[in-house]
């Protein structure tokens, strides 16, 4: 029986394909969890594996390797898809990727497989992650070829081959969780006219029946990577627990919006991410204090298309690699407190703090303590306008 390395979390479809990997198309199916901090789906998941007809199970603790590698890679470089989405999902395929082709190479497996749909981004970022890293391993996309139609015709192959998931809740919504963000679609917020009910929402309290009080948080960055908040260090993936759990009491870091997707089409999706929300919010105001002009305008250019990157599954390509090069450079005086208000679902920034901050206040001041030398700036004038003269 030849082997294949199945991405396993568990659920529905899965579940359906490892069976069907197994009794249908005969592999020998090894597979692997990445706890990402998905929290109780991963409950007795290498039982459930086993359960199901898996030879082999990895389940592995990915969570700080994922921040330090990955979720602070791409927030030193302030990637955000669209303006809205932080990639909470995307950023988390090219390790799952990666460490799918480690476990086929010490499996000496032929193939790897995911439970990705043909019209979504995860089936791209997936497979052309694993085809980067490994152009020999065959890939195999169950959804995309079987004779399932539907949901319901899952359920009751799962129900004849006595597959161990609750077959008979169906859930609301198609939801994706890690430590960075949560990722919700499906449902009724296919209808666009819709408001988000709150039941959607797994993290985050309701801003509107918040606390009447701000809440004020500091956080300590180094170098563009977060160290401490009010002042206490925290291992990376503590950090953001630590942020989503008071981000979200707050209603810090919702979103509702309708992006584009690789594969062409539009869908609507709301996330969650307090701790990113947060941490995105303080890092750029530290880069606005630290980085100068014409540094920080062209790594907007940068963050664009870092973002784009990261969206379309191009996490090992050579660009983004090129680009990792200039971000770092970027972030060698990115250190300092920024002061945050929480309230009410906001998150504003209410002061900075760095050893390497590049604001003078007896230059922009308007008071008694100003040296700006304003004579100057009438030759400044005539030579930045003159080409526009005619």
């Amino acid at each position: 029986m030849e082997k294949v390395v199945l991405a396993y979390s568990g659920g529905l479809d899965t579940s359906v394909i490892l069976k069907w990997l197994k009794e249908e198309k005969g592999y020998d199916v090894i597979a692997f969890a990445a706890d990402l901090g998905q929290g109780k789906e991963l409950d007795r998941i290498e039982k459930k594996a086993k359960d199901t007809g898996a030879s082999k199970v990895y389940v592995e603790d990915l969570r700080e390797e994922f921040a330090r590698d990955y979720v602070f890679e791409m927030l030193k470089a302030n990637a955000i898809y669209e303006d809205k989405y932080l990639l909470g999902t995307s950023i988390a395929r090219p390790l799952i990727a990666g460490k799918q082709v480690e476990i086929a190479l010490k499996e000496k497996a032929k193939a790897v497989s995911h439970g990705a749909t043909g019209k979504g981004n995860d089936q791209v970022r997936l497979e052309v992650g694993a085809g980067i890293l490994d152009p020999k391993l065959e890939i195999i996309a169950p959804v995309r070829v079987w004779e399932f139609k539907s949901r319901e015709e899952e359920i009751e192959y799962a129900k004849m081959h006595n597959i161990p998931i609750d077959a008979t809740k169906k859930k609301p919504y198609s939801i994706d969780r890690n430590i960075w963000a949560i990722s919700i679609e499906a449902g009724i917020l296919e209808n666009l006219e819709q408001e988000p009910p709150e039941d959607a929402y797994m993290v985050t309290k309701n801003p509107i029946t918040q606390t009447s009080y701000a809440k004020y948080i500091e956080v300590y960055f180094e170098k563009g990577i977060p160290k401490k908040v009010d002042g206490k260090a925290y291992n990376l993936k503590t950090l953001i627990n630590h942020l989503n759990e008071v981000g979200g009491l707050y209603g810090v870091g919702r979103s509702d919006m309708v992006e584009n997707r690789l594969v062409g089409i539009k869908s609507r999706e709301i996330y969650e991410a307090p701790a990113a929300t947060i941490l995105h919010i303080a890092h750029k105001e530290l880069e606005a204090l630290v980085l100068d002009r014409e540094l920080a305008h062209f790594k907007d250019i940068v963050a664009l298309k870092y973002s784009e990157l990261v969206y379309n599954g191009l996490w090992f390509s050579p660009l983004k690699e090129a680009l990792d090069n200039f971000v770092n450079a970027t972030q060698k005086c990115v250190t300092g407190t920024i002061k945050l208000k929480l309230f009410k679902g906001s998150c504003v920034a209410v002061s900075r703090k760095s050893r390497y901050s590049l604001y003078k206040k007896e230059l922009s001041t308007y008071g008694k303590e100003d040296k700006f030398d304003q004579r100057l700036a009438e030759g400044f004038i005539k030579i930045w306008g003159m080409p526009y003269k005619k």
